[in-house]
């Protein structure tokens, strides 16, 4: 898939992102959100390409972006709450691309936790792919029940998204949420990432 450069307004800001519109008729879309700002997160990720990978093959227009303050990107780190506003920002702009009704939010780690926090309460976003949603390290905000299908993945050796912890939240959060596990991964699926994406796919294979 062909990405090309675009920039898009989130509130008073300017964010950098990669636009990928496939030739014919898009299955979908959805927006990829990269992991932490503060420890050299930025959208050239390896787990946000295994993402974008599945979603290619199964035929999305895509956009993944950075977050205020990494690399092109005007502003600065806000916690998380600013983040969400950036993610919403890439939800509108996407749509307005491509048209579509609704989109898929998918994050990895940090942008898990900011793709929960943002697709469950915006009325545009149908779906939340979160991977490695940092529940050992972070409180995530995700409500009592989830609206929407949520999507957890996790490696088995994840410290960080540790599997007990997101089992709860699965439980918690209703029948809207399922946990897949990869086998043998850790956080940064350095090795797996054939594997995320094979899971990332057949979750968009049962839609």
């Amino acid at each position: 898939m062909i990405e090309s450069k675009v920039v898009f307004p989130s509130g008073d800001l300017r964010l950098e992102g990669l636009l990928a519109l496939p030739e014919r008729d898009a299955a979908g879309a959805a927006v990829v959100c990269h992991p932490h700002p503060m420890y050299g997160g930025s959208m050239y990720n390896n787990v946000v390409e295994a993402v974008l990978d599945a979603l290619w093959k199964h035929g999305f227009a895509t956009l993944r972006f950075n977050f205020r303050g990494v690399e092109g990107s005007e502003g600065e780190y806000d916690g998380g709450e600013g983040e969400a506003d950036d993610a919403a920002a890439a939800v509108k702009f996407l749509a307005g691309k491509t048209g579509a009704k609704s989109v898929t939010l998918a994050g990895y780690s940090f942008g898990a936790s900011v793709a929960v926090r943002a697709g469950l309460r915006d009325p545009m976003v149908t779906g939340v792919i979160a991977v490695a949603l940092p529940v050992g390290v972070m409180n995530i905000e995700a409500g009592e029940r989830a609206s929407k299908p949520l999507l957890l993945i996790s490696g088995d050796h994840d410290s960080y998204s540790p599997l007990e912890p997101l089992r709860s939240l699965a439980e918690q959060l209703g029948s809207s949420a399922r946990l897949e596990i990869v086998a043998g991964a850790d956080h940064f699926f350095g090795g797996y990432e054939p594997g995320l994406s094979e899971v990332v796919a057949a979750a968009l294979g049962g839609r």
